[in-house]
């Protein structure tokens, strides 16, 4: 195949791990619950054995984020992911309804096609794996070509390990020659059953005009706001812990902060006390200019980066210790750059009179690229909290980042690396993916009304149009005689 254009090659691969990978489905979905169980414990434990390897790898390769937070995402994906799905019934009978005599069956969706970010390469191709496994699907992933090698590399991890464990061969799959075509090809082989995207908005839109079942994410944007109640050293603290964690290469990552006017001067101080530097108006414009392409595409030279390569990247100087930019914004939309996402260490930083205002502000910003994605607000008041809850959202984060609230690191939700965002932002589900959206769910049903017994209503049987005017006309003709009879002229 050496003698074909590069893309020809692609397209080729393509078909063939697709035709491998629905034959080692098929035989996984004749697996039970102890064997997928022990193969995906494996896959664990390989993940976490090479977390750190797989994060150097992706540092190297994109040049995105840090280390130690990519070494936290892995086993994110992997060992705490399996805690939390664990006791999760994904195969057999999954639920019995004595009352009404329903008994719900799990089967596997088949093949998967799992499209896999630059951003956050290995950690996707984990989590993907093993909620695939879990639900005795297999997968084909297409990798972003940036990050090609850390996801070629963390497939072969996880199929390696699911092997060793038991699985059939070919079960998961990853394209080695990325490109558009293939991605398409990939989209559109009989042998996908469905496809999780991952990746940027164009990317999750293709994967939903595929003609398929479609999983696919949408744009974070995500406004945190700093209400007047709030503990703002907390608050702020969490705030630069989440917006610095793997440099913001996370869509759940705040991206603008809004605070009230009353605690303005309060919320400054101590975001320069632990290492915001606020940005002044030549400095913003500078750093904005650099940091997007084509309008508000952002610059991938830019993404997951420090403070310190993007002032330099800009021309600006600032000082040492500087965790995370904030340039001050007046509204929302193309005049106003950093109301935009922005998966970096730059915040967009508003001033709002009260809570009334900030709710405006919120829906602004999600409407600008993050409709349905999360919202973060820091406070003490729970009557505000359940206000906001009505914002078009579907994760609403309290007093914790919104990087680890959104993936279920700080909060109760389930540790996902593939967060929908609902119809508001044109995805099939508004939850933390997992194995419980990757089956198919038959349902047994005894009947329980006796729908036998004949109705008691007669219904007339309608006559033809001239037998109708006919018994008219005689009516017609009995009223006449009885009229005439009466006054004796008859």
């Amino acid at each position: 195949m050496e003698n074909y254009d590069y893309d020809l090659q692609s397209i080729q691969e393509t078909r063939e791990l697709a035709r491998a990978g629905k034959a080692a489905a098929d035989i996984l979905a004749g697996y039970n619950a102890e064997q997928i169980d022990r193969i995906v414990q494996n896959m664990v434990r390989i993940a976490e054995v090479n977390a750190a390897e797989l994060a150097a790898l992706a540092v190297e390769e994109t040049g995105f984020g840090k280390i130690e937070d990519k070494i936290f995402k892995n086993r994110l994906a992997s060992t705490e992911l399996y805690e939390s799905i664990r006791d999760t019934k994904t195969i057999g009978v999954i639920h019995e309804d004595k009352t009404n005599q329903l008994i719900e069956i799990a089967e596997p969706v088949g093949l998967l096609m799992g499209i896999i970010p630059s951003t956050n390469p290995t950690s996707t191709t984990i989590f993907k794996s093993i909620i695939a496994i879990k639900a005795r699907n297999g997968i084909i992933f297409s990798p972003h070509p940036s990050s090609k090698k850390s996801i070629l590399r963390a497939a072969e991890l996880m199929h390696a390990a699911a092997v060793e464990a038991g699985a059939p061969e070919g079960i998961i799959g990853c394209v080695t020659k990325p490109s558009m075509p293939a991605t398409q090809e990939l989209m559109k082989c009989d042998e996908i059953a469905m496809i999780i995207a991952t990746g940027g908005s164009a990317m999750v839109k293709s994967a939903y005009s595929a003609g398929k079942p479609a999983l696919g994410v949408g744009p974070g944007n995500v406004p945190a706001y700093i209400e007047r109640t709030a503990d703002i050293p907390k608050a702020v603290a969490n705030i630069i812990a989440s917006k610095t964690f793997d440099y913001g290469t996370i869509c759940a990552s705040e991206q603008a902060v809004i605070v009230e006017e009353c605690i303005r001067s309060q919320v400054i101080a101590e975001f320069e006390r632990q290492g915001g530097y606020f940005m002044n108006q030549e400095e913003t414009a500078k750093v904005a200019a650099k940091l997007f392409v084509k309008g508000h595409a952002m610059n991938s030279r830019l993404v997951g980066r420090s403070p310190q390569v993007i002032a330099e990247a800009a021309g600006i100087q600032i000082p040492t210790g500087v965790k995370v930019l904030l340039g001050e914004q007046q509204g929302v939309g193309e005049k106003f750059p950093l109301s935009y996402e922005k998966l970096t260490t730059v915040l967009a930083f508003y001033t709002v009179q009260d809570w009334r205002e900030a709710c405006d502000l919120s829906v602004g910003l999600l409407r600008n690229g993050g409709i349905g994605h999360s919202f973060s607000i820091h406070t003490q008041n729970h009557d505000m909290v359940m206000e906001f809850a009505q914002k078009p959202v579907f994760r609403i984060l309290v007093n914790t980042g919104s990087t680890q609230g959104g993936v279920g690191a700080s909060t109760g939700l389930a540790p996902a690396f593939t967060l929908g965002c609902g119809t508001w932002g044109g995805s099939a589900t508004s939850d933390n993916v997992g194995p419980q959206h990757l089956i198919n769910i038959k349902r047994v049903a005894y009947g329980i009304k006796d729908c036998t017994a004949q109705s008691t209503y007669s219904v007339p049987t309608p006559q033809p149009p001239k037998q109708q005017e006919d018994a008219l006309l005689l009516n017609l003709v009995d009223e006449l005689v009885s009229i005439l009879q009466k006054s004796g002229d008859c």
